[in-house]
């Protein structure tokens, strides 16, 4: 059976690694003998309970090699052939699988039997062998840590990373499953379903805008998503909308990486959305108002307690991005990730020089990252000329416009463009100015759809029209409460007000 030698021969090896880390560190290797007979012998007198006991375990629970032959012949009998496994079946199933002999013959597993306690310990047996496993993963796990921390000819960027998965493999390793079967993942899909018919809200992590979230119901948990445009259309001022209000008006912790600007400009930018104040004035051009110094302290209140991270290291190699992601994940709660842009990040350094594949690497790993530690990661990307050299073409992105790199696309659980004509020039009404549409271009589990929004360059921030018309009824009304008898010239004005806001 070549492989069961197989098997045996990567056991042994197993095995060396542990007795030579023995050795080295003057030690034995994690293990509970007493406990791993005893669930054996629990498992083969106990049939109501032998069941719940192969599911909790996995074979690598069980140090002894021959304790894990004889519970892999007994979860082969209770999972694949829907067999009891007592010691009569599992001798035979031994037999058949030539390691009979290799546990002891049949009076090993009838010895198995004859120390056991009562069936109410092996809720105690099962976690202190998950325990054990855990501990032989951590001591394998940073046993090839330090080979690779030697050997001079692997890279440090991905030492580190691939470091911090193997730890955190063995931590999750007692809890992850191989293999999933559909009955088991429609009941988990039934549960969702319950739950989400029983509860208000969006699934994902709000973006603040409500039409947006009508489409996609959040940001969802390992989406990648893409949002595009051309430069100076507003990338950065939408993507930190959408980081403020996750943060502020839904307290959910969000990272921002930010390769182009400095942390001390996004949070000015921050300040001038937060406060309505303009951008003159936080620069320090135009000269504060003693009533606008009490205006910014009373509006920045919410932002200082908000939980909001920058990070603003320029040309991140991707590597160092996966390790300050995993720590923010894991230190901070981190539920959201905002990368400002995909095009800065140095990609692996091997692909040096050939940038559509460094910028595919990146895609994919930025993809993978998303994956692995279950969160939204909305990455900027920049956009060709294409869109606006096309005949007749009225500057409307499209999905081949994407830079530098096709995979960009094929990656994307979402690609998202922020469209402006005005902006690009291809608009000659006043009225246009504003105008703004968020096109969804590709939604792998949802719809697609245009949005209009309205983008004020003096607050550096997108609202929805809805919202927009507030905010001109409002002038109307201040204006008119300033005015002591408005005559029908200055209602005339504040209808054009309301028109170009």
């Amino acid at each position: 059976m070549p492989a069961q030698k197989q098997y045996q021969g990567a056991r042994k090896r197993q095995q060396a690694n542990f007795e030579e880390l023995s050795l080295e560190i003057g030690n034995k290797p994690p293990q509970a003998p007493e406990a791993e007979e005893a669930i054996l012998g629990a498992l083969l007198l106990d049939s109501e309970n032998a069941e719940s006991i192969v599911e909790e375990l996995e074979a690598a629970c069980f140090y002894d090699p021959r304790n894990r032959m004889i519970f892999e012949a007994a979860h082969e009998l209770l999972t694949k052939e829907h067999a009891p496994a007592d010691v009569v079946t599992v001798a035979g199933k031994l037999k058949a699988l030539g390691n009979l002999e290799a546990v002891g013959g049949t009076s090993a597993l009838a010895a198995l039997t004859e120390n056991v306690g009562s069936a109410a310990h092996s809720e105690y047996y099962i976690k202190v062998l998950r325990q054990k496993k855990i501990q032989r993963d951590l001591i394998q796990a940073s046993y090839k840590i330090l080979k690779d921390s030697f050997d001079d000819n692997i890279n440090v960027d991905d030492l580190v990373d691939t470091s911090q998965t193997r730890l955190y493999d063995a931590i999750q390793s007692a809890v992850r499953k191989d293999v999933a079967s559909i009955e088991d993942i429609l009941q988990a899909v039934h549960k969702d379903i319950e739950k989400r018919q029983t509860t208000s809200g969006y699934s994902g992590v709000p973006s603040g805008y409500v039409t947006i979230d009508r489409v996609t119901q959040g940001w969802q948990k390992s989406n990648l998503i893409i949002l595009a445009a051309r430069p100076s259309i507003g990338k950065t001022a939408f993507a930190l909308n959408i980081a403020r209000n996750a943060a502020v008006d839904h307290h959910v912790p969000v990272a921002v990486f930010s390769l182009e600007m400095s942390c001390l400009e996004l949070a000015k930018r921050l300040v001038v959305t937060e406060t309505g104040l303009s951008a003159d004035k936080i620069k320090g051009a135009i000269r504060m108002e003693d009533y606008e110094w009490q205006q910014l302290e009373y509006k920045l209140k919410n932002l200082e307690k908000a939980p909001l991270y920058i990070d603003d290291t320029p040309s991140l190699p991707i590597m160092e991005f996966r390790t300050k992601a995993k720590n923010l994940v894991h230190n901070k709660g981190v539920q959201l990730i905002v990368v400002d842009y995909l095009q800065l990040m140095q990609g692996p350094a091997e692909l040096k020089g050939l940038r559509e594949q460094e910028v595919a690497a990146i895609s994919r790993m930025l993809k993978a990252t998303a994956k692995e530690l279950d969160i939204p990661i909305i990455a900027l990307s920049q956009l060709s000329r294409d869109s606006v050299k096309r005949p007749g073409s009225t500057g409307r992105p499209q999905l081949s416009d994407l830079r530098e790199s096709g995979s960009i696309e094929q990656d994307a659980d979402m690609v998202i463009f922020i469209h402006r004509p005005d902006a690009l020039g291809l608009s000659e009404n006043p009225g246009d100015r504003e105008k703004t549409m968020i096109i969804i271009a590709k939604h792998r589990n949802g719809e697609v759809a245009d949005i209009d929004m309205v983008f004020k360059a003096e607050r550096v921030k997108f609202i929805e029209p809805s919202e927009a018309l507030d905010v001109a009824a409002g002038k109307i009304v201040e204006s008119r409460m300033n005015a002591p008898e408005p005559g029908l010239q200055d209602l005339q004005s504040s209808a054009n007000v309301a028109e170009w806001e």
